[in-house]
């Protein structure tokens, strides 16, 4: 049913949206979003540690400076600064300038004695804090508020020669400025990201296209393609799983192809064949009267045309299975008794002078074969020399082998093949023009030898001179091949 056309851009539409390129794309851009998504989090997760990291070593640094100097000496006196913790918050102080997120705090008896220039005053706000960080005895590292109110600290006693606490000094690290940059960065990587993204979305779009267009090239060549025309191939370009897709597909095209031309050759050839027997049966079937022995001979002959179809049925079926897998059933055949089988049953065939010609002793030449096959074959070489042979005439069958091959062969002492005649009586329904002594033949003899010796990756090759009879051999590979026996 024909689609309407006003329905076909919707189709158009459906199939862009769930058509391979779209489902790969948008799973290549599912894929980059997860990365992009694990990298931003993990990225902002370090950058946000760094921080901490840094307002740790910053607070330990500066309280290290701290104990430094408290066991040293006062720079206004040359002497130690003893007990004065005073004296020592108030050089710190005036040597050491607190970063921008950075504040100190110096507590003396348990109260406030002195900030740094930029210290936020409303720390003094949180009275627990305070509490906490005055009376300290042991050093304290801790954090408080959150947001632009959280404080990173650590809180250092200084202590007197008896380890009495004279006061407390306090770093504070204010991260939110940090934090804040590292939002910064966060906010550029993910701009940078998904430009990237969108970037890489446009090239999968476009590199799918390029390696989806063979698919697009093959399902052109299915559409288009049908049981009258199997001419179409798709070009094949690469080495990769595609170009093999391509490469397999033409391959079975040529298949199909041979297929199609087989069957039709076959039909052609039935019909061909066949018209002239159904002609006579029916003629004569036709003009059959009430006499009996007008009957009986109206039947013999339609008997004999009937089984001269059968015949040629049998034989077409043959020509046609020669291209299928299962047309060969291997096992490993014994060439010496092969040619005496077929020796045996060609006698059979007609008065002639049969005789056995040279051939290996036997277990001494074997090979991969199908026995029956190559039987049929010969078999029908020897009929074919009995044909063009009067009684009496002489027809040997023999064999030999190389190192490479192996040769089957029938020879005749008829009047030969004429050069114009050896490629056409290897052809269906072709006759030569010595055939006459079997008028009822099909022309189907050479053909089936020529299959079988093809089916076996082999040929049949032909020797003759007119006048001095002919040789046809089956040319075998030689596929196992097995030592003399001593």
């Amino acid at each position: 049913m024909t689609e309407p056309s006003s329905s076909r851009p919707l189709t158009r539409l459906r199939r862009a949206l769930t058509g391979i390129r779209t489902r790969v794309v948008l799973a290549s851009i599912a894929l980059l979003l997860a990365a992009l998504a694990a990298s931003v989090l993990a990225t902002r997760q370090l950058l946000l540690v760094g921080v901490i990291e840094q307002a740790d070593r910053d607070t330990t640094q500066e309280a290290e400076e701290l104990r430094a100097l408290a066991g040293g000496n006062d720079p206004a006196t040359g002497l130690p600064f003893g007990n004065d913790a005073e004296a020592v918050f108030d050089t710190f102080l005036s040597r050491n300038v607190p970063a921008r997120d950075e504040a100190f705090y110096a507590f003396v008896d348990g109260r406030p004695y002195l900030t740094s220039f930029n210290a936020p005053d409303w720390v003094f706000d949180d009275a627990a804090v305070i509490e906490r960080w005055s009376n300290s005895s042991a050093p304290v590292r801790g954090a408080t508020g959150t947001g632009s109110t959280e404080i990173r600290y650590l809180v250092v006693p200084v202590e007197s020669d008896d380890r009495a606490v004279l006061g407390t000094f306090v770093i504070a690290i204010f991260p939110e400025a940090d934090r804040a940059e590292v939002s910064k960065i966060v906010r550029t990587i993910l701009v940078i990201a998904f430009t990237v993204l969108g970037l890489s979305s446009i090239a999968a779009w476009s590199l799918a296209g390029r390696v989806l267009r063979p698919v697009r090239a093959l399902t052109g060549a299915a559409r288009i393609t049908d049981a009258n025309d199997l001419t179409k191939r798709i070009p094949v370009d690469g080495n990769d799983e595609l170009a093999e897709l391509g490469t397999t597909f033409n391959g079975m095209l040529d298949r199909l192809d041979e297929s199609f031309r087989s069957q039709r050759a076959f039909l052609d050839d039935v019909a061909h064949e066949l018209r002239t027997p159904i002609t006579i049966v029916r003629g004569h079937l036709e003009m059959m009267d009430d006499d009996p022995v007008d009957q009986q001979a109206t039947v013999r002959l339609v008997t004999d045309e009937l089984d001269r179809m059968a015949r040629y049925v049998d034989d077409l079926l043959v020509v046609a299975k020669a291209a299928q897998p299962d047309f060969l059933h291997l096992e490993l055949v014994d060439i010496a008794e092969l040619i005496d089988g077929a020796y045996q049953r060609a006698r059979g065939l007609g008065d002639r002078d049969w005789t056995l010609g040279a051939a290996p002793p036997p277990a001494t030449v074997l090979s991969e074969a199908d026995a029956d096959r190559l039987l049929q074959a010969l078999l029908a070489l020897a009929d074919n020399a009995r044909q063009h042979t009067a009684p009496g005439g002489v027809i040997t069958l023999g064999a030999d082998a190389t190192d490479d091959e192996i040769r089957l062969w029938v020879t005749d002492d008829g009047p030969g093949v004429p050069d114009e005649e050896r490629e056409r009586i290897f052809q269906r329904f072709s006759r030569g023009a010595s055939s006459e002594r079997r008028p009822e033949g099909a022309g189907l003899g050479l053909p089936i030898v020529a299959a079988i010796a093809r089916a076996h990756y082999g040929r049949v090759e032909l020797e003759s001179h007119v006048g001095h009879g002919a040789t046809f051999r089956i040319v075998l590979p030689r596929s196992i091949l097995q030592e003399d026996s001593p």
